[in-house]
Order: structure tokens, then C-alpha cells, then sequence
């Protein structure tokens, strides 16, 4: 081994001998610089070129390792990274479409929704406003009525005695304007002369009525008046249906401060109490009518009086 090691110091002695490179050699340390007096062996040190090499080639090789772990500890923190952003810019881009998608689909569930509940709401509020609102204007009615439908104002144009056909329909009297009183109901039929419509509904919802001579005129005893052109009607046997005179007696209405009927023998036709709030009906001779209510007693929901005249001819 020893034999070995000289060798191997006698070989690198000549190579920096033979390198013609002086500043290289200069740059080396005393004890490899072959030049310098400390390179040579010296028997008195007791130290050789080999202990020399020997004591730098372990120091070169653990420099070595320490260079190279430390080379790849940094290109594996490099690839660390790299991989590292590269997975993030994939996240990024496989994930952003799926978010947006995502924040597109809430806002429209979010649109959806709030268009669904203002959706929702105004149907509702539509019903509402059909039930309880006074039915649209009509071809001559001046005014809103809570009972007649174009159904029921074709069937009443029909009926109607010949002198005021053609005319407008004028909202004498009605509770939801004037309030509940037959005294006021009668007052306000003196706005116009001629035949008048009565119409009134139950909670059950039938609506039915008769026709009426203006101005009412109550009587102070239970006195009849009117023509053989009064008549009832009822809405509650699937469509509108009239019931006139049969000619049995002239029991056509009476008007009284704090009642009005209409019909006689048996029954009323229909007769109203004073306050306005309930009335009864049920056959009479009179008509030859059936019950014009679902019940022959009942509590009133509204009451309407209609007058006929030329529009030209009333001025409210």
C-alpha cells in the first residue's frame, strides 16, 4: 500500500513539474507547490508528499459529497416548486371554469328565484285583486259593479224592456259606496227616472236581483206597485235565468222604509231588511220562482241599484 501511495505522489509530482502553466502552480499551497523548499521531502519533518495527498484527497471527496448533496437538495426544492406551481396553475385552470360555471348557475338560481317569488307573488295578488275588485268596465256601464260579468250584463241586456235599451247603465246606489241603509238605497233612485236594477249577492256567492220602477216610493202600509215588465232573476242554477209575471196576482214589489220585496203569495220573491245586511227568499205566485239564494234565509254581501239613461242626459 505504501509502495502504492508513492507512486501516485512521485506521477503528480512530475505532471505539475511538466505543466507549463507557472501561475497555476504559484496559486498552490506551499505544500504542493513542487518549486517551493516545503514540497520537497524532508527527512528531518518526517512528512511526505504522500501524507500531504493523503490528507487532501478525503477532504476533496467529502467536499465533493457535500457539493453534490447540497446540488441535490437544491434541484430537488427546484422541482419541488416547480411541481408545486405547476399543480397550483392546473388547480387554477381546471378549477376557475368549474367556479364560474358554478357563481353563472347561483346567480341564475338566485334570478330564478326572485323572479319565481315576484312571479308567485303578483299571480297571487291578481286572484286577490279578481275576487274582491269591482268587475272592469263594461259596454255601457259608466261605472264598476262587483256582480255583473259580461255573461250576466248579455243576459240582463236581453231582458230589459225595450225603452231603455241601447242606454248606459248608471250606479245609483251600492253599500261599498254609500254605505248600508235601505233609506239611502231609496234616496238615491230619485237621481233617475224609469225602470231600475236591483242586484244583490249572498256569501255563498249567487247573485240575483229583480227589476224595479224609479224612483222608489215607500209607503207607509204594505202597499204594491210596479208593471208587469218587473222581474227576478238568479244566477245560481248554472246560468242566469228569469222569472216573469205568470199573471196569478199583481204582487209585483212593495217599498217600505224599513223593508223591500218583491213578489207575493207564499213567499217573497226576495225582500230585504232595512239595514241592508240580511234578507230572505223563496217560490212565490208572483213569478212562479224558484229560491233565488242558496238559502231562503241569508246574510247580504253587497247590494247595487242600477239606472238607464242617455249619456248625454245625466250628469252625476
Amino acid at each position: 500500500m505504501f509502495t502504492l501511495k508513492e507512486k501516485v505522489t512521485e506521477r503528480l509530482s512530475r505532471l505539475f513539474a511538466d505543466s507549463p502553466d507557472s501561475s497555476s502552480s504559484s496559486s498552490l499551497p506551499p505544500s504542493l507547490d513542487h518549486h517551493h523548499p516545503e514540497a520537497r521531502p524532508d527527512s528531518k519533518g518526517g512528512k511526505s508528499m504522500s501524507s500531504y495527498f493523503s490528507y487532501i484527497i478525503p477532504s476533496v471527496g467529502f467536499g465533493e459529497s457535500r457539493s453534490g448533496k447540497h446540488q441535490r437538495s437544491l434541484s430537488a426544492s427546484n422541482v419541488d416548486f416547480e411541481s408545486q406551481d405547476e399543480s397550483l396553475h392546473r388547480y387554477v385552470e381546471c378549477r376557475s371554469p368549474g367556479e364560474n360555471k358554478e357563481t353563472e348557475n347561483n346567480r341564475e338560481s338566485d334570478y330564478d328565484h326572485v323572479s319565481g317569488g315576484s312571479t308567485s307573488g303578483s299571480e297571487v295578488f291578481e286572484e286577490a285583486t279578481d275576487q274582491h275588485s269591482p268587475q272592469k268596465h263594461l259596454s255601457y256601464l259608466m261605472d264598476d259593479s262587483v256582480f255583473i260579468s259580461s255573461d250576466l250584463q248579455e243576459f240582463l241586456l236581453s231582458s230589459l224592456p225595450n225603452i231603455v235599451k241601447g242606454c248606459q247603465w248608471v250606479l245609483l246606489y251600492s253599500t261599498l259606496k254609500h254605505g248600508i241603509s235601505l233609506r239611502t238605497l231609496i234616496r238615491k233612485s230619485s237621481d233617475l227616472s224609469g225602470p231600475c236594477l236591483l242586484i244583490v249577492g249572498d256569501r255563498q256567492g249567487a247573485v240575483f236581483g229583480g227589476l224595479l220602477e224609479g224612483p222608489l216610493k215607500p209607503t207607509a202600509k204594505r202597499k204594491y206597485q210596479g208593471t208587469n215588465q218587473t222581474f227576478v232573476f238568479t244566477t245560481i242554477y248554472g246560468e242566469p235565468r228569469l222569472f216573469r209575471p205568470t199573471g196569478a196576482n199583481r204582487y209585483y214589489y212593495m217599498c217600505l222604509n224599513d223593508m223591500l220585496a218583491l213578489g207575493g203569495g207564499g213567499n217573497y220573491a226576495l225582500c230585504l231588511d232595512g239595514d241592508l245586511l240580511s234578507g230572505t227568499s223563496g217560490p212565490c205566485e208572483t213569478f212562479g220562482n224558484l229560491c233565488l239564494a242558496h238559502n231562503s234565509e241569508f246574510e247580504l254581501k253587497n247590494v247595487e241599484l242600477w239606472g238607464f239613461t242617455h249619456a248625454s242626459r245625466y250628469l252625476p
